[in-house]
């Protein structure tokens, strides 16, 4: 995607995806550090960040929660319901491309997954990754990217479920804080889907292509795994290393001061 950001130059962004595995305003969640992160991504200074609320049903509350975690000041915010009868945009294709970064909510990621292709979203969403918009999201909204996922959304027993497939690993978020669905993705994992991420809150995946470059962490004990099976069914996982988002943002004022209140001014 080429597009002039406020008073800086047009950005060329390659296919990206960051999955969490939970965290940021879409769990209530004050550190807003992976929110910034994904914010930072687009390399424009006020992106348009446009929130898909689908796995929620459009819940209002969730909608007023994105605006008030991606406020005016520092983005152009937008939303677009699917279960109502005005959408909040004319045209939920042209608005979806134009955007420098999508955000989809949590929620059930069947009800997601039904609802996007019903309305064509899941093509959309295709060639705006393809485009350079940033694709992200948490819970439901990791989970859709993947080409298999393990939801535990509804009661019962957690299921695999087939997701937009535009990343060829499988997924399993709230990994660790929800010892059933660890266990569950592990069994899905070694009945043969592809191997994949569990990803705990916290953390985040960021894919560039279909590459994993790194994955990073809103606290310093944010964690995730590669989970695979070998020929005869058995399951490992192998940790990953995280880096801490805080780390930065420490080093980032302890750069500050160093440098002096007359520095930081200019």
């Amino acid at each position: 995607m080429l597009r002039a950001g406020d008073g800086v130059s047009p950005v060329a962004r390659p296919p990206q995806i960051v999955a969490f595995g939970g965290g940021g305003f879409s769990d209530g969640c004050a550190n807003p550090l992976l929110d910034d992160y994904v914010i930072g991504l687009t390399g424009v200074s006020r992106p348009r960040v446009c929130f898909l609320p689908t796995a929620s049903g459009d819940a209002d509350h969730y909608v007023v929660r994105f605006y008030r975690a991606f406020a005016a000041a520092r983005c152009e915010p937008s939303h677009i319901s699917l279960f109502r009868r005005e959408t909040g945009v004319a045209d939920p294709r042209s608005h979806l491309l134009a955007q420098d970064l999508i955000y989809v909510g949590g929620g059930s990621v069947i009800s997601l997954l039904g609802t996007w292709r019903a309305h064509g979203l899941d093509s959309v969403l295709r060639e705006a990754w393809r485009s350079g918009v940033v694709l992200c999201g948490g819970s439901a909204g990791s989970l859709c990217w993947f080409s298999a996922a393990v939801s535990s959304f509804h009661r019962g027993a957690p299921r695999t479920v087939a997701g937009l497939g535009l990343l060829p690993w499988s997924n399993a978020v709230h990994y660790g804080g929800e010892p059933e669905r660890r266990a569950a993705y592990h069994r899905a994992v070694a009945a043969g889907i592809a191997a994949g991420y569990g990803v705990g809150d916290g953390a985040a995946l960021r894919f560039v292509g279909s590459e994993l470059t790194e994955v990073v962490g809103a606290e310093r004990d944010a964690a995730a795994f590669f989970v695979a099976a070998d020929d005869r069914g058995r399951v490992a996982e192998r940790a990953l290393r995280v880096r801490c988002l805080r780390d930065g943002r420490a080093e980032q004022a302890a750069m500050a001061a160093e440098r002096g209140p007359t520095a930081a001014a200019a």
